[in-house]
């Protein structure tokens, strides 16, 4: 088959296509056919070496973790799948970015009809990322929340999961994603100097008092500007760990929001369409260069996703 494969950390540069045999078919585990996999910021930094300390790479190394498509064959013990079926999953051992992948069983959901593959391929990661922040900072009906990174791959879905828990949402993001925020219910407050006295104006203006509670999916300063807002440390939630050590929010992520009942869920909500999946942009996989390139670089809106 043909896999993503890395020898060593760098760019995007360093990123190839090559024949790999998949990994063989334990009893408890299944054989997929990849349609979809979605890429993800944290991919790249493990590519770059950024998180070697946390996810080191070993060489050759191959990628991915989000993944939809069709059952191929199933290990001895299997049971519930079978060969055909559609199903939505997540490799641990950075394997999807490829044309099959071999995963336990009970990584995997079934694909709803109405989904499309691109969207199925983009949700693990960013979706239950999502829920998992959501769930930590406990948002409830009427409370003003903000999302910093809130039309990225796991900003969309937050904004989204917020808006279902009838909370008031104030979007950090750029002007270019006014439109999709505005469909989303979001106030739009821009990135730049001054940040915290734009978002105390835009949520004083709103008559919707102070910042309830603050999700954090771009690092930086955003978690100290949350707690200059007021917001207490524990209805902070970032994916900045080594921020969330210092400053004792939460940084709750893919990890605690892993499990099948949650990514069924979210996929029951998307072929209902109780929330949306933006998709930027689909790459072949032999264009997996410039699809990090797409992510790293461009700030797109939702995801973006291979099609091996």
């Amino acid at each position: 088959m043909k896999a993503v494969r890395f020898h060593r950390y760098g760019d995007t540069d360093v990123l190839g296509v090559e024949d790999v045999a998949p990994r063989p078919l334990g009893p408890e585990d299944v054989m997929v056919r990849v349609r979809a996999a979605g890429i993800n910021p944290g991919e790249a930094k493990i590519r770059t070496g950024a998180l070697h300390d946390v996810f080191p790479a070993t060489f050759p190394s191959g990628q991915g973790s989000d993944l939809a498509g069709t059952v191929t064959s199933i290990g001895a013990d299997v049971t519930g799948w079978a060969p055909g079926d559609e199903v939505i999953g997540w490799s641990w051992e950075r394997s999807s970015h490829a044309e099959y992948v071999v995963v336990p069983a009970g990584q995997l959901v079934r694909k709803p009809d109405p989904l499309p593959w691109a969207a199925a391929g983009a949700l693990y990661v960013a979706g239950c990322t999502a829920h998992a922040a959501v769930e930590a900072v406990d948002p409830q009906a009427g409370e003003n929340v903000v999302v910093s990174g809130a039309t990225g791959g796991v900003g969309s879905f937050a904004v989204q999961l917020l808006r279902l828990r009838r909370a008031r949402v104030f979007a950090i993001a750029s002007s270019r994603h006014r439109d999709w925020l505005a469909s989303q219910g979001a106030t739009l407050v821009e990135y730049g100097d001054g940040l915290a006295e734009r978002l105390r104006g835009a949520v004083e203006s709103d008559g919707a008092g102070t910042v309830d509670a603050f999700l954090d999916f771009h690092g930086g300063d955003d978690p100290r500007t949350a707690l200059a807002l007021g917001v207490p440390p524990h209805r902070i939630n970032t994916l900045d760990y080594a921020a969330a050590k210092a400053l004792g929010t939460r940084a709750q992520g893919s990890v605690q929001g892993t499990s099948t009942q949650v990514l069924g869920a979210l996929a029951e909500a998307a072929a209902s369409g109780r929330i949306e999946v933006p998709i930027s942009r689909t790459f072949p996989l032999a264009e997996v260069r410039a699809a990090f390139a797409h992510l790293e670089h461009d700030h797109p809106l939702g995801k973006v996703v291979l099609l091996p």
